[in-house]
């Protein structure tokens, strides 16, 4: 069963003479507990995908359907709730709080929503990203890895139907990258979180199940990995 069905998706910015499409009608499902690689060129609309299906953007025609939701029928309100909720992101320069340790950093998406921290909920996490003996740090007494790994608890806190990942290991040094593809297909493994990355890295595409290829807006491969 799909978690996640993309249909027809464009996206084009501009008028007339200027008009630039960034996407030009892209369609695929995703299952629960998948984890997919979307991987292209700089300016081939894998971005603007991850986008539009975390509902940070708006497309110009299609839908996008998350857990039996078309989220573009909601309001900004609605979307902005049902984001929260339902969609975890990570991006590759981590936007931490940096006035929240990195439990707090953690549960803000819950506090965020007026629900009850769930500090058995919290230290699983905490344990999972191995920082429980750093739980109480501010963003810049952590390195670069251990604020992703912040972020992907963030993400996980509120046991979202997708995870979407933006160049996750973009800015870490090899080690640390490593270190965050592995906690990352952790977390798909044992909360069976369905996780898309963005990468340009073959190394990362590899690991996952199927692999999207995007070129010039649309979809040029779709293939699962043996």
């Amino acid at each position: 069963m799909n978690i996640l069905t993309v249909n027809n998706l464009t996206k084009t910015y501009g008028k007339g003479d200027t008009t630039v499409s960034a996407l030009g009608g892209v369609s695929f499902g995703v299952e629960k507990g998948e984890f997919v690689a979307v991987v292209g060129t700089s300016g081939s609309g894998k971005s603007t995908l991850m986008h539009l299906v975390g509902g940070v953007d708006r497309p110009t025609s299609g839908s996008v359907i998350i857990d039996g939701h078309d989220i573009f029928k909601k309001n900004e309100s609605e979307l902005a709730i049902f984001r929260r909720r339902n969609i975890g992101l990570i991006y590759q320069f981590y936007n931490l709080i940096p006035t929240l340790t990195a439990e707090e950093n953690i549960m803000l998406p819950r506090l965020l929503d007026n629900r009850k921290p769930d500090n058995e909920k919290l230290q699983s996490i905490l344990e999972t990203i191995g920082l429980t003996n750093r739980a109480k740090h501010l963003p810049n007494e952590l390195s670069g890895g251990q604020q992703q790994r912040v972020s992907i608890g963030r993400a996980l806190i509120n046991d979202p139907a997708l995870i979407l990942a933006d160049e996750p290991t973009g800015n870490l040094d090899s080690k640390s990258s490593r270190e965050i593809l592995d906690l990352l297909k952790l977390s798909n493994k044992r909360y069976n979180q369905t996780l898309i990355i963005i990468t340009h890295d073959e190394k990362i595409a590899l690991q996952a199940d199927r692999v999207i290829t995007i070129g010039d807006g649309l979809i040029v491969n779709n293939e699962t990995q043996v």
